[in-house]
């Protein structure tokens, strides 16, 4: 062939080779646009929407927080607190940029070279690192790729490869959508840490208990480190995760020094550091105030009552759930109201700030004092009476049978009970099982949680000794509760003794009695009523008589202040056959009772069982000048963007002149003064304005203090589970020894703070024109000798 034809064949080659390679790589692009184009509108799978970019969803944690501004808990599927850019250290986001992404600032969210260097590693098989930016990592943390299972590899590459295209896409968005400070916000915001937390805050307080004004450059390092593999270099797994996690630290730091963030020699001194965590894991079940949460957790989340869902014998229940629900608007709260796009509230992932009455201090005085009068004098003292019965921990007039009726009760509404069950079990099998020794761990005891071998009954039977409590503290003029503490401990006991359980109130019931005596045209406090016993005729034709409380002035003439410090049934029935259960019953409505009250005699000296929330409420109502304020938990709701989504008041109506509620007040000063909470006085050596009452209920099953001082109202509720546990005597199961100390440590601690506005130096200020006479003692000291019957238990109520 000649040298003209060679030519026109390599002429021919060439362009065929140029319109392959064109072709190619036309196709190539083209594929590759299609293929964009079909990412880009979720023909591929899914895709964020520009709404979903402009806001896209993590789950947030709703945060407690309390009156003096304390985060009490979090209610959460993902241990998440939102910070603003503001919020970042800056050594923290030098940390991020030195070690994912040196380049953050020059790209809009792929970094071509990065690319190139990935591309050249895998050719060559040298480490370049890895080409993913700091956005397609919050691309994909914001819209993480779903599991999957796949039959080859080749099938893996592929989903891989649309996976990233999807990551590619995702981040150019966000490089539009958002700034660079926004884009770093939301990354630190979203990511995962390990050990539950989610977000750069719950990280620096899980693994330093540090906020992130004070996280050191060690620290940021360290978080920044674990980012890569939260399971690999987490530094609380185990001795090579920590290990691990030192390394990638120490390669942070590196990384920090060769970009000029730190120095060579600060790099190098923070290297030979070692690891110091204060390591604390966030739970739903820690923190303060954890039956309060609980119970706002409860009335936030509630679905609406349905009476099929409720046994006949829960009718009741029924009845009051439905009004709650329909009267209180924060019952259910979370389900009757609508975001702006229409879907309802999700307490544990829509980041809402609900903003309590609590106050911080207040309740961990409250908290101390529970735990400390039944720790160290109360528990200590019925095991001591009670150690030698074999009937322990239930009363000596139990019978047996009775006592095996209550545990077989117990057994059955255990877990492992309705588990040996469903698994088919017998009763008699589950019996047995329930005899057989076996190991318990983090059994609870005062002295703190210990691991034995015990039976499951015997554990029963353990848990059932522990005395139980309830205290409660509000503001009368506001409803505004500052402490809330509904058990003995919350991973034990969970059962709410404020606003769950109902007891019997015993003689805290007969200052709703004197008040309908104390009403304008009825009676004074020194106004005299005989002291004699009283009978009341039943519909059955038989007679009632209040058990009668002995004291020096039987069949005398005494006052009402006497007969109120003094806690005499007696003087109780009296009052109640004048007004009759109806009125008395009108009169409670009105301060708050909302809890059944039988229109009977027996009322008068407190049958009914009534929650301790609905006492104190009731009580407030006193030094509030006869105005009753509901009690309130919840002041506003913030989203998480801080808008306030709702705000909440609590009822107020006046239910006395303030005459009326001044005379009660100087009443139930006597009962400190002279009667049976006197050792306020002589023991715990007040010297303040107080205005109380103590309750004990028949067998020393309840014991109950409530009081007043100008600005709070506090009271306490202390019992065995079931009313056949307890004392048996008056001295150490009367309510002046069972719940009165509980106030008596914490009003020590509110009245010594100074930072709250309550004083012992304050009064109850006397209303104008109250003419009556009140001072029926004349010299107002403490009788010595009443000091040493009451400390005998003279006054059974």
């Amino acid at each position: 062939m000649d040298k003209q034809g060679i030519k026109e064949r390599l002429k021919r080659k060439k362009k065929k080779f140029i319109i392959l390679f064109w072709s190619v790589f036309s196709a190539a692009i083209l594929t590759l646009v299609i293929l964009f184009t079909l990412i880009n509108n979720g023909y591929m799978g899914f895709m964020p929407s520009f709404e979903q970019l402009e806001n896209p969803k993590s789950a947030v944690a709703s945060q407690v927080i309390s009156a003096d501004q304390e985060v009490l808990g979090k209610y959460y599927k993902e241990n998440r607190t939102i910070v603003d850019f503001d919020d970042l250290p800056k050594h923290l986001i030098n940390a991020l940029i030195a070690t994912e992404d040196i380049r953050y600032y020059k790209h809009t969210g792929i970094d071509w070279l990065a690319l190139g260097r990935v591309a050249y590693g895998i050719v060559t098989g040298k480490d370049m690192g890895g080409g993913s930016t700091i956005t397609q990592q919050l691309a994909k943390n914001l819209f993480p790729r779903k599991r999957s299972h796949f039959d080859s590899k080749l099938q893996w590459y592929f989903y891989m490869i649309k996976v990233k295209f999807k990551e590619w896409i995702t981040a150019v968005k966000l490089e539009k959508n958002y700034t660079k400070k926004e884009i770093l916000t939301m990354y630190f915001n979203n990511v995962f840490f390990g050990s539950q937390s989610f977000g750069i805050k719950s990280a620096a307080n899980t693994f330093f208990n540090s906020s992130l004004d004070s996280l050191k450059t060690e620290e940021a390092a360290l978080l920044v480190g674990v980012l890569k593999a939260p399971s690999r270099y987490s530094p609380v797994i185990s001795e090579r995760t920590r290990e691990n996690s030192l390394q990638r630290r120490n390669l942070v730091l590196n990384q920090m020094a060769k970009y000029d963030f730190i120095s060579e020699s600060t790099s190098d001194s923070l290297q030979q550091l070692p690891i110091k965590l204060n390591y604390n894991v966030s739970s739903h079940n820690r923190g303060l105030a954890r039956y309060f949460r609980e119970y706002v957790r409860k009335i936030l989340t509630t679905e609406k009552p349905v009476k099929e869902n409720y046994p006949a014998w829960r009718h009741q229940q029924y009845v009051e759930d439905s009004i709650a629900w329909q009267n209180n608007p924060l019952f259910g709260w979370c389900k009757k109201n609508r975001k702006a796009n229409g879907e309802t509230y999700n307490l544990y992932s829509d980041g809402l700030k609900i903003y309590t009455t609590i106050n911080s201090k207040m309740q961990r005085y409250a908290e101390n004092a529970v735990k400390n009068h039944l720790k160290e004098d109360l528990q200590p003292a019925f095991e001591k009476t009670k150690r030698n019965s074999d009937k322990w921990p239930f009363s000596e007039s139990l019978s047996q049978s009775k006592i095996n009726q209550i545990i077989q009760n117990a057994v059955r509404r255990s877990e492992r009970y309705r588990v040996l069950r469903n698994a088919g079990l017998s009763e008699d099998s589950i019996m047995s099982n329930f005899k057989k020794p076996v190991k318990m761990n983090n059994i609870f005891t005062w002295e703190g949680e210990k691991d034995t071998v015990m039976s499951p009954m015997d554990s029963i039977l353990h848990y059932k000794k522990y005395l139980q409590a309830g205290f409660m503290s509000m503001e009368p003029q506001t409803g505004y509760v500052r402490a809330y503490v509904g058990g003995i401990n919350y991973d034990h006991y969970q059962y709410d003794n404020v606003n769950l359980a109902r007891r019997q109130i015993g003689s805290t019931i007969k200052p709703f009695l004197y008040t309908m005596a104390m009403m304008p045209g009825e009676y004074d406090p020194c106004d005299k009523v005989p002291n004699a016993n009283v009978h009341f005729k039943l519909p059955n034709d038989s007679t009632y008589s209040p058990r009668y409380s002995t004291n020096d002035k039987e069949g005398q003439m005494v006052t009402l202040r006497y007969g109120l410090s003094h806690s005499l049934n007696q003087i109780s029935a009296f009052l109640m056959k004048q007004y009759g259960p109806k009125a008395l019953i009108k009169i409670m409505r009105k301060m708050g009772i909302q809890s059944p009250l039988p229109p009977v005699p027996s009322l008068a000296v407190g049958a009914a069982e009534i929650k301790l929330s609905e006492m104190i409420g009731a009580y407030g109502t006193f030094p509030n000048k006869g105005v009753y304020a509901e009690p309130v938990y919840i002041t506003r709701i913030e989203d998480r963007n801080g808008n306030v989504v709702a705000r909440f008041t609590g009822d107020k109506r006046e239910v006395m002149d303030t005459r009326t509620a001044y005379k009660m007040l100087k009443l139930m000063r006597s009962v400190v003064n002279n009667g049976t909470s006197i050792r306020l006085r002589y023991k715990y050596n007040f010297k303040a304005d107080i205005a109380g009452k103590t309750g004990t209920t028949n067998n020393n099953s309840d014991g109950w203090f409530i009081g007043n001082v100008p600005d709070l109202v506090s009271g306490a509720w202390v019992g065995g589970e079931v009313r056949s546990i307890h004392f048996d005597n008056i001295r150490l199961g009367q309510g002046a020894n069972m719940a009165l100390p509980i106030w008596a440590r914490y009003m020590k601690k509110v009245f010594a703070d100074s930072t709250n506005s309550i004083s012992p130096r304050d009064s109850f200020p006397k209303p104008e024109n109250l003419n009556a006479p009140l001072d029926c003692f004349g010299n107002q000291n403490t009788d010595t000798s009443e000091v040493n019957k009451i400390q005998q238990g003279e006054d059974l109520f």
